[in-house]
């Protein structure tokens, strides 16, 4: 009997592997755009602003290489950490106005009419200008004529310079935060309340939850995720805050302005006003690392409260 030899039958090309590869190439072409515009627009600007942080503040020309002198001046700066604990105390501030937030996107999604007219009213500070926001609450805090002083007055209470006291400012600058960022809040809760099964409620109902059991045992949990992407939000925009400061103040001659001022103002003032385009530098790529920190520290804490859906 003779030997037969198998021979190996070669695999017949699909073309899946060409289609694959001219999708991928046709994947690039599409994202280049968009990539070429981040690049140009967030990496270019950051690696700029992070060499700046160690060179010398001169105006004109080459500015020297100065190492790490920026950011050791900032840490013996006695501004710099007040501005510091005024964007954090800030931050702690606007964050109450989250569980209000909830509060009241649970009662608009109870409502059986008018529910979009809510949410538009609620929602208008966020489209309004935040300079135009800025003049309106500057009037309505006036320490001399401002409406909430005559209020107060009325009732028998003695008003305050809300804007030209440094006691008082940053906890003015929160109620107008927690009043702008109120309606971006609710759309976004209002859409996470959406996507809790209505039967959960109905299931519970038949067992004698009532309405508050309900909201703490099944919205808010299941609410978590949502909650932490708005938690993440209102942290990132707080530190960032800038305009409400500089409007609000007003003129350099607000006696305030020293004991009010936040990590973007500090910039803002060392870089354009100043002209110290080293410290200013160093102020933004600090703000960067607690902001990066702070990211990284409410996603080691989710873990702990934000439940799974």
């Amino acid at each position: 009997m003779a030997n037969t030899t198998a021979v190996p039958v070669r695999p017949r090309r699909t073309g899946t592997a060409t289609h694959r590869r001219r999708i991928d190439y046709w994947a690039l072409l599409m994202i280049a755009p968009a990539t070429l515009g981040l690049a140009a627009l967030y990496l270019w600007p950051f690696i700029d602003t992070f060499l700046k942080s160690f060179r010398g503040n001169a105006v004109f020309g080459p500015s020297p290489f100065v190492g790490t002198a920026n950011y050791a001046r900032l840490l013996t700066d006695e501004a710099f950490w007040q501005a510091f604990r005024n964007s954090l105390l800030y931050t702690a501030l606007v964050l109450l106005g989250i569980p209000i937030a909830v509060v009241l996107a649970a009662l608009i999604e109870q409502v059986s009419r008018g529910r979009t007219a809510y949410q538009v009213l609620f929602f208008l500070p966020v489209v309004t200008l935040p300079v135009a926001v800025g003049m309106v609450w500057r009037l309505i805090l006036n320490g001399d004529f401002g409406l909430l002083n005559q209020v107060l007055g009325g009732v028998g209470l003695r008003g305050h310079y809300w804007v030209a006291d440094a006691r008082f400012t940053i906890y003015a600058f929160a109620v107008v935060g927690v009043w702008m960022g109120l309606g971006i809040n609710l759309i976004i809760l209002s859409a996470g309340l959406k996507s809790i099964p209505p039967d959960l409620y109905e299931a519970s109902a038949l067992d004698g939850a009532g309405r508050i059991r309900q909201f703490t045992r099944i919205t808010v949990p299941l609410l978590s995720p949502t909650i932490f992407f708005v938690v993440m939000l209102t942290v990132i925009s707080a530190l960032q805050m800038f305009d409400l400061v500089f409007i609000m103040l007003g003129s350099v001659n607000n006696t305030a302005i020293d004991g009010s001022k936040t990590i973007v103002y500090l910039f803002y003032e060392a870089a354009f006003v100043q002209f110290k385009q080293g410290r200013g530098a160093a102020i933004a790529v600090v703000l960067l690392m607690v902001i990066m920190v702070a990211t990284a520290i409410q996603f080691r804490l989710q873990r702990r409260w934000v439940v799974d859906a």
